[in-house]
Formats: C-alpha cells, structure tokens, sequence
C-alpha cells in the first residue's frame, strides 16, 4: 500500500513538473515577441527623429535616408524577436 502511495505521488510530481515546464516556455515566448517588437518600434522611431534633425537642416535626401534605415532596422528587429519567440516555442 505505501508503494503504491509513493509511485503515485512521484506520477503526479513528473506530470505537474512537465506542465509547468509548457508554461515557462510561453512565458519565454512572450517574452522575446515583445522585446522584438519594443526594440522594433525604438529603431523607427530613432530614424524618425534622425529624419526630422536632417529636415531642419534642409537635407531632404539625408532625411529620407535616415527614415528608410530606422524602418529596415525596425523590420530586422521584428524578425528577430519573431525567431527567438519561436526557438523558445521550440524548447518547451
């Protein structure tokens, strides 16, 4: 009778600890699509403000420019984030 108790209990420890392990990793996973996102939205937004800075100076070129690279970045940030988001999907 008292085996029987044990082998439940350490049946019971495995499955709740493997549950646990699930909620960690979508807990990682919104973790990283989120940091991906914040350092996406912070690249745009520096090159908007380099572009603004570029068209009081009248350089219409360079403001575009700089406008286009926050976006790139920005984009490449996204990309990133979504791929960490993934492996951390992957890993539960």
């Amino acid at each position: 009778m008292r085996k029987m108790c044990v082998i439940t209990l350490m049946g019971i420890a495995i499955v709740g600890g493997s549950g646990l392990m699930a909620v960690a990793g979508e807990t990682k996973a919104k973790m990283e699509k989120a940091k991906g996102e914040m350092k996406a939205d912070y690249e745009e937004t520096k090159g908007e403000a380099k572009g603004l800075t570029e068209d009081l100076k009248g350089n219409k070129t360079t403001a575009e420019f700089e406008r286009a690279k926050g976006k790139v970045k920005g984009g490449g940030e996204r990309v990133k984030g979504k791929t960490k988001e993934m492996k951390a999907r992957a890993e539960k």
